[in-house]
């Protein structure tokens, strides 16, 4: 074991002792391996082989007295990364031990008279795999460092597109802020609505909401992108046709900053107010309490009118406009991060068409994991079903992320 000069211990043939290739990295890309099937690969196994010797190597140097006082903090510090990748390393081991030992006696009872517990076997082995792609899992999000803005708050954005059929658009909007607000209760987040701007007949031009909670950005993050919708209309000639119109809408996911993350100088903002318009009570045009900022510098512009009290309105478009910059700042960082290789997760630029809702033929394609789920309805209500297309991604995203975190330790050590 050496001292790593980025400041940790690892052994400093790590990536040599891996084996590991960029055509394994691309291999894995190329068919989408869920987390079982990565963990199986002989590269991935001597790799993570490799952490968990170190992590018994250092446990046995920090016994040891012949150790000064900064070795013994940095092996400490390294101790503590470790410990939860090689515990979980060894639980993953002990699980994957019990699915060969199953396996093996399911070969063996293979006589009528052995029927039912064959079926008990296979009932435990079924919960075992479940178990055992959770702990892959587990380990996956061990292995890669946290995203700095995971889990953050965010102001959710959703805006209509524009479609030869009229009301396809808005209608579709509405659903999806539904969804949305829907997925919120699901996860017992807060959900606050910041601007709502219906449609006249029944849908909606664009609404925003401040949603805060537990990994509200871990989870909605990659549902920023244009989605489209395709379906026949209810009513007009179209309907009557059985024609299907195909529309598009907008989501915008921006993390919420703190204040000291984004300072913007009130001398660079020009602040108008001018009455609510749409639902909100009594006080609609009757107060000025609506705010409408603009940060002169970018021009950026943001508006809020849900709150009958214009200070509370000023207050949340403030948020939402320092978010804003926030998300430039983000997207310079991220170009930079990203500029060898485009993620097959995509850009989160929000003009690339991530999700298409098919609703003659029932069904929801994610193109960025080639991904189909049935019952349009149930992902519309925004629970179960939306939770589970969601945690598809964030496993794809995992993967992805795990590659390239391996991919960059090899870049690392072909440098030094």
């Amino acid at each position: 074991v050496g001292l790593h000069n980025c400041g940790f211990w690892r052994s400093k043939s790590l990536l040599d002792t891996a084996g590991l290739t960029l055509s394994f990295v691309s291999r894995c890309r190329k068919i989408h391996q869920d987390s079982q099937a990565l963990w199986k690969h002989e590269a991935v196994q001597k790799y993570l082989e490799t952490l968990n010797k170190e992590y018994q190597q250092i446990s046995h140097l920090l016994n040891a007295e012949s150790i000064n006082d900064f070795e013994q903090k940095t092996l400490r510090r390294r101790c503590a990364d470790l410990s939860p990748i090689a515990a979980a390393f060894q639980e993953i081991k002990e699980t994957e031990r019990e699915v060969q030992e199953l396996e093996a006696m399911c070969r063996e009872l293979d006589s009528r008279d052995e029927k039912q517990l064959l079926e008990l076997a296979l009932e435990e082995k079924e919960t075992l795999d479940k178990k055992f792609n959770m702990l892959c899992r587990k380990l996956f999000q061990l292995l890669v460092p946290k995203e700095k803005y995971d889990r953050s708050p965010v102001i959710l954005e959703v805006t209509a597109g524009r479609t030869t059929g009229g009301d396809i658009c808005q209608q579709f909007t509405k659903e999806m802020f539904e969804m949305y607000q829907n997925y919120a209760d699901y996860k017992r987040w807060t959900f606050n609505v910041v601007n709502y701007t219906p449609a006249e007949i029944g849908g909606l031009h664009h609404a925003a909401a401040l949603i805060s909670g537990d990994d509200v950005y871990r989870h909605l993050k990659y549902e920023g992108g244009t989605h489209r919708v395709q379906r026949i209309p209810e009513t007009g000639l179209s309907s009557r046709m059985q024609r299907i119109h195909t529309g598009t809408m907008a989501v915008i996911v921006l993390p919420q900053p703190e204040e000291v993350d984004v300072k913007v100088d009130p001398k660079d903002l020009r602040i108008d107010t001018f009455r609510a318009k749409g639902a909100g009570g009594q006080h609609v045009n009757k107060t000025d309490s609506a705010v409408r900022i603009v940060h002169l510098p970018t021009g950026l512009a943001v508006e809020c009118q849900q709150e009958r009290s214009q200070q509370l309105n000023k207050d949340m478009a403030l948020r939402t406009l320092r978010a804003k910059l926030y998300q430039q700042v983000i997207e310079k960082q991220l170009s930079q991060e990203q500029s060898a290789r485009k993620l097959q997760l995509g850009t989160r630029a929000q003009s690339e068409r991530i999700r298409t809702y098919n609703f003659t033929q029932d069904r929801v394609t994610d193109h960025r994991i080639s991904y189909d789920a049935r019952n349009i309805k149930e992902i519309l209500c925004g629970k179960e079903a939306l939770d589970k297309l969601i945690n598809r991604l964030l496993e794809f995203a995992e993967i992805e992320a795990v590659t390239e975190y391996l991919e960059n330790l090899q870049a690392l050590e072909g440098g030094s």
